[in-house]
C-alpha cells in the first residue's frame, strides 16, 4: 500500500453510500474517510479510517470554519495523493485547501441531480481537477465530465 492514502470526503446518507459503492477501486488504497458521525456512517465505515466532519454544514459558518480546520489537520497530517468526493457542502474546505496544496481532487456528482449541477459541484468547480458524471445528461451542465455511469 502507498504511504499516501486516499482521501474520500462526503456526506452521511446518499453521499456516502455513493462513495462505499466505488469499494473495487478503494478496498486495496490506503484510505482515510471523512464524513458526519451519524448512525448510517458508523455502520458503513465501521472498520474504517474515519475523520468526523461537523454537521450541518448548509449555512453554518461556524461549522465551515471548524471544517476548514478539520481539514487543514488532515491534508497536513496525511497529505494524500487524492481527495475524492461525491459532495456535499463538508467537500469544499477539503477541495480548496487540497487545491492550494496540489493535491489532485475528484469530483463525482450525485446520481439524482441530471438537469443542473449541485451547489457543492458549483462551488467545488473551480478546485476540481477531474470531474465525473453519473448520467450522459449531466455534461451538459458539466461539459469537461467522464461519465462513468450509475454507482449505484
Amino acid at each position: 500500500m502507498s504511504s499516501q492514502p486516499v482521501l474520500l470526503v462526503a456526506s452521511s446518507g446518499g453521499h456516502l453510500t455513493q462513495l462505499c459503492s466505488l469499494r473495487p477501486w478503494w478496498r486495496d488504497r490506503e484510505r482515510v474517510w471523512v464524513t458526519f458521525r451519524t448512525p448510517d456512517a458508523e455502520s458503513a465505515l465501521r472498520h474504517e479510517r474515519v475523520r468526523w466532519a461537523h454537521h450541518p454544514t448548509t449555512r453554518h459558518l461556524g461549522n465551515l470554519v471548524r471544517n476548514t480546520w478539520l481539514a487543514v489537520r488532515v491534508l497536513r497530517e496525511r497529505r494524500p495523493s487524492a481527495v475524492v468526493t461525491t459532495g456535499a457542502g463538508v467537500a469544499l474546505p477539503f477541495f480548496v485547501l487540497a487545491w492550494l496544496l496540489r493535491i489532485p481532487t475528484v469530483y463525482i456528482e450525485v446520481y439524482d441531480r441530471i438537469d443542473a449541477p449541485t451547489l457543492t459541484a458549483r462551488l467545488c468547480r473551480p478546485f476540481t481537477r477531474l470531474f465525473l458524471a453519473q448520467w450522459e445528461e449531466q455534461r451538459a451542465f458539466m461539459p469537461t465530465a467522464i461519465t462513468v455511469g450509475p454507482l449505484l
